[in-house]
């Protein structure tokens, strides 16, 4: 399996670390109606429940990106080092997110979207 393959994985989990992030603390979690319990929450467990969506809709284009690139054969260094850079792009927008930096998370987003674009220009040569 290729670097980006194992980068497809690590990009659909990475979501679930916002994720405990939002649901966890000493403020109880309502199982029973997630979505609206977390639609209640503010600051930090808000910014990690943004951030989790947010990485959740990133998912499909690179994954996308990544399957069209295997398929005709585009050339894997560089879709894998685009890969890892999506990879950090949304550790970094992640980290950004939870610390409550919205300028540079909106910089490190527009990298991770600049990486699967290349990945898809990467895949047409």
């Amino acid at each position: 399996m290729t670097t980006a393959l194992w980068c497809v994985l690590a990009a659909g989990l990475l979501p679930y670390v916002a994720t405990v992030v939002a649901k966890s603390g000493r403020h109880g979690f309502d199982n029973r109606e997630p979505r609206a319990w977390l639609a209640q929450q503010e600051g930090l467990r808000a910014r990690a429940n943004a951030a989790q969506m947010n990485g959740f809709e990133a998912f499909p284009f690179f994954a996308a990106a990544v399957i069209v690139a295997h398929l005709l054969h585009g050339p894997q260094p560089l879709v894998d080092v685009l890969a890892l850079v999506f990879i950090a792009a949304r550790v970094a927008h992640l980290a950004c997110y939870l610390a409550n930096r919205a300028s540079l998370r909106t910089l490190v987003w527009g990298v991770g979207l600049l990486s699967v674009v290349g990945i898809y220009i990467a895949a047409a040569l």
